[in-house]
């Protein structure tokens, strides 16, 4: 039996993908179906059977795509999966959470992160601690990343408190923004990873994506938003408060930090430990803590934490 669908409703560049990556990961389930891709055309031929089934599959897969900015591979997936999004991350942490620019899946690289990736879809409100190097912050953004795409939410709030790490902003030449953008640089760098460039731009102009210092989100309720807290260890109690009481409805909000590397005059000013002690037992919050185990830098990076805290005064 054959039959022709014709793809008059999408592109078909952007159902099938780069290199056809969507188009081989749909076929790679229907191993006696013919599909030869022609174009706006899609030719099918097996049995009446197969050939119903993969034309479902692909006219959920184009209804999909209705409603966001580009499939993938995990789309594809997702087809065959009778678990909601968030029962497959609690049964399996290590599942590909989002595919980076170069269609590279990426995912939780050790038990720790998996542990992180479960939490984040039982709660509405993680802490994630633990030394530079864990990944902590990547994986968030991730999740967050992963949110937008599949418009469980309608922005990215990436913030960081402005303290400088032994340097000082006010030397650096600019303005404002100028001056604040070297400091966040790393949620750029995770950014351009998961987004093609063109498209972050775009995003950022308009506001899907916003990247400020903490003090920027004062007044605001933050709904229907995916909010990163970076660096959290720079902020004192009232900050933290501040900043956990700015969220609003079907948010998410997620709280990095490393206790070991507090950048304010008095270590003994940094509030996340005691709020996290605040916070204790309350329903829909959750801490995950990383070790110098769970580095995933470098291997040198793991030697280079242990050789710092051995010596501490």
């Amino acid at each position: 039996m054959k039959k022709t669908i014709s793809l008059d409703a999408i592109d078909p560049v952007d159902l099938y993908g780069p290199a056809n990556r969507n188009l081989n990961t749909l076929c790679k389930h229907f191993p006696t179906l013919k599909v030869v891709a022609r174009g706006r055309d899609v030719i099918l031929e097996g049995t009446a059977a197969e050939i119903a089934d993969f034309s479902g599959k692909l006219a959920r897969l184009i209804e999909r795509r209705s409603h966001k900015m580009n499939l993938t591979p995990y789309d594809v997936e997702d087809l065959f999966e009778d678990e909601t999004p968030a029962e497959r991350f609690r049964n399996d942490g290590n599942a590909v959470i989002v595919y980076n620019t170069d269609g590279k899946p990426i995912q939780a690289r050790n038990k720790t992160q998996e542990a992180m990736v479960k939490a984040y879809f039982e709660n509405d409100l993680i802490f994630a601690l633990g030394p530079a190097g864990t990944g902590k912050t990547y994986i968030a953004i991730a999740l967050a990343v992963r949110a937008l795409k599949n418009r469980e939410v309608r922005r990215i709030i990436l913030t960081r408190p402005a303290v400088e790490a032994g340097e000082r902003l006010g030397f650096l030449p600019g303005d404002l923004k100028d001056k604040l953008d070297p400091y966040l640089q790393p949620l750029y760098d995770a950014l351009e990873d998961m987004i093609p460039s063109k498209k972050l731009q775009e995003f950022l102009s308009e506001g899907t994506i916003q990247i400020a210092p903490l003090a920027y989100m004062r007044g605001r309720t933050l709904d229907r938003a995916c909010v990163i807290l970076d660096e959290a260890q720079n902020t004192n109690l009232g900050q933290l408060k501040m900043f956990l009481t700015r969220m609003g409805s079907s948010a998410k909000f997620i709280v990095t930090g490393d206790a070991t590397q507090v950048d304010l005059p008095r270590r003994e000013d940094s509030g996340l430990v005691r709020g996290i002690h605040l916070l204790e037992g309350i329903k829909g919050i959750a801490t995950i803590s990383f070790t110098k185990e769970d580095i995933v830098r470098h291997p040198l990076v793991t030697r280079i934490v242990r050789a710092f805290d051995e010596n501490e005064v």
